[in-house]
Parts: structure tokens; C-alpha cells; sequence
């Protein structure tokens, strides 16, 4: 599979699935009760503030580089991972505004 096709099925994931996140999953999002990206860091490490106001990095996996990218004031879905001192989570999802407002309607944002 060539590197545009593969561009090409993750772009079309990242569109058009809708996600519903684990119970260890965190939504990252622009507000006053949710966080926000504050900006990248490089090494494709992005700085979040959670809902409570814990400051921390997020990777961002190797499928979403050079295909995908976000802002600030991106919402994203992030998996927490164990072994990290600063980096303590990974992008799961980016989220767009199709996908915020089925949240909304299923009642988990």
C-alpha cells in the first residue's frame, strides 16, 4: 500500500467514524470544563489542560503524523499511558464538529 492510500484511509477514519471513549479514555476539549490544547512541543508532543486543570504532553501516534494535524483548540480523545513521567498520554481521536455534536446527542459530552 503506497503512502498516499494509506494518507488517504486515515484522513477517511479520522472524518468520518464516530468514537464513544473507554472509561479510561479522556476527552480534551476548549472550555471551561473540559481542557484544551495549549500547544505543540514538538517531537510531535502536543501540551493538554484536563477539566481540572492538570497540565500534561500527549503523543501523537506515528498513523496520524503527516496526515492529520490539530491545533489549538482541537478536541481530542486521549489514552492514558503508564510508563510516561511527562508524556502521559496518546492521541486515541481527534475529534471535529460532526463527531462533537454526536457526543452531544448520546449524551456523553
Amino acid at each position: 500500500m503506497s503512502q498516499a492510500t494509506k494518507r488517504k484511509h486515515v484522513a477517511k477514519e479520522v472524518l468520518d467514524d464516530y468514537v464513544v471513549p473507554d472509561p479510561n479514555q479522556q476527552i480534551v476539549k476548549v472550555g471551561e470544563q473540559m481542557g484544551r490544547i495549549l500547544g505543540g512541543r514538538g517531537n510531535n508532543l502536543h501540551e493538554v489542560e484536563t477539566s481540572d486543570g492538570t497540565k500534561f504532553l500527549v503523543s501523537m501516534p506515528s498513523k496520524f503524523r503527516k496526515s492529520v494535524w490539530i491545533k489549538r483548540g482541537d478536541f481530542v480523545i486521549v489514552d492514558p499511558i503508564e510508563e510516561g513521567n511527562k508524556v502521559c498520554a496518546e492521541i486515541v481521536h481527534i475529534l471535529y464538529s460532526k463527531q462533537i455534536k454526536y457526543l452531544k446527542n448520546e449524551g456523553l459530552w
